[in-house]
């Protein structure tokens, strides 16, 4: 029970990587408010998380969100101990057919989303609390067509750093979780689904050393490694749950 008593906030947490480590949070303790911006799957959520579950419906796109859940918490549970800043999407595409709306929509989200999500949780923050970032290793590693998912992360690692140093006072912990390729439903909407799986498959097996996708609940237990006491003494930063993908 390394989050017990804890107020956690995790955006994107209805879905992938975000509803498993909401549900690792979970079970360590945590009470874990979900931001989402479909309203049946954040209840769906919160219902199979069960009684430590609450959510808000809002995009992270829209600073409105940010606003509401900061009052959310404010009333709910005064105060703050974790913020997970995991809510994004990806575009893939290759830099000469990206469109201003293709840009914008990916940084707002990313980036952003990201931003305002932390300034306006940051006053309700317990000193000794802890954000995680959720980026992507495309930020170190060229993936084709991740030029501007890319950017967008690298912009939140640069966040990630400055603010590590911004909170020190207060002993808040500013850290990176950088996962490589994901079994999550986010494959299925790039795309990769029924015949296209096998290929894909192969190829993941071809190029990361371990062989394989990870599973959303092996960045879980990353979460919470970051979000927990076990990681008292670590910030700045970016954790690679990659298979080693970023080596090859």
């Amino acid at each position: 029970m390394r989050l017990l008593n804890k107020v956690a906030v995790i955006t994107g947490g209805n879905s992938g990587i975000g509803f498993a480590t909401a549900r690792a949070f979970v079970a360590e303790g945590a009470q874990v408010v979900l931001v989402g911006r479909r309203a049946d799957a954040v209840e769906r959520a919160v219902a199979e998380l069960g009684e430590l579950a609450t959510g808000v419906v809002g995009d992270v796109a829209r600073l409105e969100t940010h606003d509401a859940v900061a009052a959310f918490v404010a009333e709910r549970f005064g105060a703050a101990d974790i913020y997970v800043a995991n809510a994004g999407t990806i575009q893939i595409q290759q830099s000469a057919d990206v469109s201003p709306d293709d840009y914008d929509g990916q940084f707002l989200a990313n980036a952003r989303g990201t931003f305002f999500g932390v300034q306006k949780i940051m006053p309700l923050l317990r000193d000794g609390g802890a954000i995680l970032l959720t980026s992507s290793i495309a930020s170190r590693k060229v993936l084709d067509g991740h030029t501007v998912y890319a950017g967008s992360k690298a912009a939140i690692e640069a966040f990630a750093r400055n603010w590590a140093l911004e909170v020190k006072a207060r002993r808040i912990r500013v850290n990176v979780l950088s996962p490589g390729p994901t079994d999550t439903p986010i494959i299925g909407k790039l795309g990769v689904d029924g015949d296209a799986r096998p290929a894909f498959e192969a190829e993941i097996a071809r190029v990361i050393p371990f062989g394989r996708l990870a599973g959303a609940e092996e960045l879980a237990r990353a979460a919470v490694f970051l979000a927990s006491d076990d990681s008292a003494f670590v910030t700045g930063i970016n954790l690679a749950v990659d298979g080693g993908a970023t080596l090859a």
